[in-house]
């Protein structure tokens, strides 16, 4: 695993500079998050960290052939058009067309799938980007998540003997961690639309393609990114019960409560973090055992995720802070 190490500590490297400079270029000037009552943040931060984490991602790439273009290209191009929607804003429109028009790309040179699995993956694909967008609200949170998830993505593709995924998701993991530097607690930049929505799009796209080439099972991407996506689809579908505007900015992901409730920004990443490499963890290892034991081991995860979400939405109902 000698080169996916070292395509990772490139993009490292390349990723902390670019991020670091984009942190007092004009741009970042141009594009700042000014907080209002839905933000966590205090002042004014710029939000072009993800157009450095892309940048260094691509060069990367470039640098050290990785594949396949059909992953990489929409993802680039994800990240200037929502560059465009940091700068100036876009409808929602727009923004859905984009990323449905990179995942369908991405699945017509991948596949070919039935109509049926390509719509289902499309969507799923859609939904991992606004989820990373969605999770992307807290110092150090979804940088940090990035490095965990991809991280699993590229020790997994390696096992399976599969370097050109394993770089793929290398680089990604290395300017992840390289955006972190300046994104963890406290914060000097932020992800911003341009990487979020990438990330997002990313961790679908490999968790597709390992699973079309047999790297892992189906259910891997869901176990590693858990974290993520419990937070983001029960908030989603208490939103819709209570029939709230799904796309309205709003504080009431689980994490975000947390925050509100007196958590600190870095405890909730470490905290964040360390529940992530338990998932990872779990589903790197029940990858290898039987059926029954992987089927307990899924339950058991599903389980405790249902217990910590109860946990908090009691400690919520009792909170002074409730009501936004």
């Amino acid at each position: 695993m000698t080169t996916p190490l070292l395509a990772a500590a490139v993009a490292f490297a390349l990723a902390a500079g670019f991020v670091r400079a984009l942190w007092s270029d004009r741009l970042a000037v141009l594009v700042l998050d000014i907080p209002n009552d839905r933000s966590l943040h205090e002042r004014p931060t710029p939000r072009t960290g993800g157009v450095g984490l892309m940048l260094a991602a691509a060069v990367a790439w470039l640098a050290f052939p990785a594949g396949p273009k059909a992953i990489i290209v929409p993802a680039v191009l994800l990240a200037a058009v929502f560059l465009i929607d940091d700068v100036r804003g876009l409808p929602v429109l727009p923004r859905f067309l984009a990323q449905f028009a990179a995942a369908i790309g991405f699945l017509a040179a991948t596949g070919p799938y039935a109509l049926w699995l390509m719509t289902v993956l499309a969507l799923g694909i859609v939904w991992s980007s606004n989820l990373y967008n969605f999770m992307d609200g807290s110092n150090g949170l979804a940088g940090g998540m990035a490095v965990v998830g991809f991280a699993a993505y590229a020790i997994a593709a390696a096992a399976a003997e599969d370097m050109e995924v394993a770089l793929l998701a290398a680089v990604v993991t290395g300017a992840a961690a390289g955006f972190l530097v300046w994104n963890f607690d406290p914060a000097r930049i932020f992800l911003g639309d341009a990487g979020s929505i990438p990330l997002g799009f990313l961790a679908a796209a490999i968790g597709v393609l390992g699973w079309d080439r047999a790297l892992w099972p189906f259910w891997f991407p869901g176990l590693v990114f858990a974290t993520f996506m419990v937070d983001s689809g029960l908030t989603l579908a208490k939103r819709l019960v209570h029939r709230e505007n799904p796309f309205q900015a709003h504080r009431s992901h689980y994490y975000q409560r947390l925050i509100r409730m007196g958590w600190s920004h870095r405890r909730l990443a470490l905290s964040a973090y360390c529940l992530m490499m338990a998932t990872t963890l779990s589903a790197l290892w029940l990858r290898n055992v039987s059926l029954p034991v992987r089927l307990a081991g899924v339950a058991l995860w599903l389980a405790a995720f249902g217990a910590l979400a109860l946990a908090i939405d009691l400690k919520w109902r009792a909170s002074p802070v409730r009501g936004g």
